[in-house]
């Protein structure tokens, strides 16, 4: 059964040295870790069920969240919250799918851009879809803009993630997952189980993408393959790309992306699990991951780059949330990418099942909660501020 979120709205923690993960997960190197960093949780926004992200909207700290069953965004200040719908039908949620990421455009203050990724039904016909909206919240509605993505591919709604990133270029990334369906992460011709790279206007494959001269539009669209279940990307200080994954039944993995990489999944024939996430006996090269669960697995998901010299030995680190493990585990790594040292505070534990991490325009972490009621934003800041 879940563990309900805490009741708690605020909790200040001093940090001391990093405790290692429980023995399920991988031990972290022997390193020097946080100390004396102040961590201070409180609720930003209530009253949520099974917000899947949360990006800030703009001055006031004004935030949008996605819901991924009830199919709509919330916009709150904190004090006020507005409910924006979609068309009738224009979402489909099932499983793990739904409606889910969102990101704001980077010029939202004059174009009311955003771009969601959700499952779609119609007929018998299911696929997950990147789609272009202008949100409207005069008569609280999204008006769609352009479909972006279409045909990712979707079953009964398993490994349905997707995550949305844009990066320092201008450019959308999309990571998905592999509807549980063995040939996708490996095939070049299917939109699962990958990382895409695209024109977030027109929806374009990105210039330099490794395939971009190939007569497939869904192979000139792929970034890197070989992926189970993206649920996390987030580009660091240095310009790199890095996912995070859910595992099978081990191994979650935080990846550093390069371009055209194959990163090893290929649970086939049928759907076999026992494999490895990262299967080196495959043909070719494979890229191991940075970070992995080991047996059994956390349920990584969203990930955010810690930024500021308030967050002390926390700066610079990679930010994980994770659903299993109900906690956020933050990651070291050094400037080659090599991970240093684990920590997981106990001051973000107690608040059941966490999804997704994201940094506020003030440097603030937000995490959203993902126990089915009851759910919240919670925002993460340090005594120095």
């Amino acid at each position: 059964m879940r563990r309900r979120a805490a009741a708690l709205t605020a909790s200040v923690l001093v940090l001391t040295l990093p405790a290692a993960l429980p023995a399920a997960a991988e031990p972290p190197p022997r390193a020097a870790g946080p100390a004396d960093v102040g961590l201070i949780v409180t609720t930003a926004v209530s009253g949520l069920a099974q917000p899947w992200d949360v990006q800030p909207l703009g001055s006031g700290h004004r935030l949008i969240v996605s819901e991924r069953d009830n199919r709509r965004l919330v916009v709150s200040d904190g004090l006020t919250s507005t409910t924006v719908r979609f068309p009738r039908g224009a979402i489909w949620a099932a499983g793990e799918t739904g409606l889910m990421s969102v990101v704001r455009d980077v010029r939202f203050a004059r174009n009311n851009r955003i771009y969601t990724c959700h499952g779609h039904r119609s007929g018998t016909t299911r696929d997950v879809r990147v789609v272009a909206w202008r949100l409207d919240l005069a008569r609280k509605r999204m008006v769609r803009i352009k479909n972006l993505v279409t045909g990712i591919p979707a079953t009964t709604g398993r490994h349905g993630g997707c995550r949305l990133l844009i990066a320092r270029s201008g450019a959308l990334l999309v990571g998905t997952g592999d509807a549980a369906q063995s040939r996708n992460p490996q095939r070049l011709t299917s939109l699962g189980g990958k990382v895409l790279r695209l024109n977030r206007y027109t929806g374009r494959p990105w210039p330099s993408n490794p395939w971009i001269k190939a007569k497939s539009r869904t192979k000139r669209l792929v970034l890197t393959y070989g992926h189970r279940n993206v649920q996390g990307l987030a580009q660091r200080k240095d310009g790199t790309v890095w996912s995070v994954e859910h595992g099978s039944y081990r191994d979650d993995e935080v990846n550093r992306l390069r371009k055209g990489g194959n990163y090893g999944w290929a649970p086939g024939p049928g759907y076999d699990e026992s494999v490895p996430m990262t299967d080196h006996r495959l043909p070719g090269r494979q890229i191991s991951a940075r970070w992995r669960s080991g047996t059994p697995t956390l349920a990584t998901s969203g990930a955010a780059w810690v930024r500021g010299e308030r967050w002390g030995a926390l700066n610079g680190t990679l930010a994980v949330a994770a659903l299993k493990g109900e906690r956020v585990v933050f990651m070291r790594f050094d400037r080659r990418g090599k991970l240093r040292w684990t920590y997981a505070p106990p001051a973000l534990r107690g608040f059941g099942r966490l999804r997704s991490v994201t940094v506020d325009l003030n440097g603030d972490l937000l995490v959203t909660t993902a126990n089915g009621s009851d759910d919240r934003v919670l925002r993460v800041s340090t005594a120095a501020d």
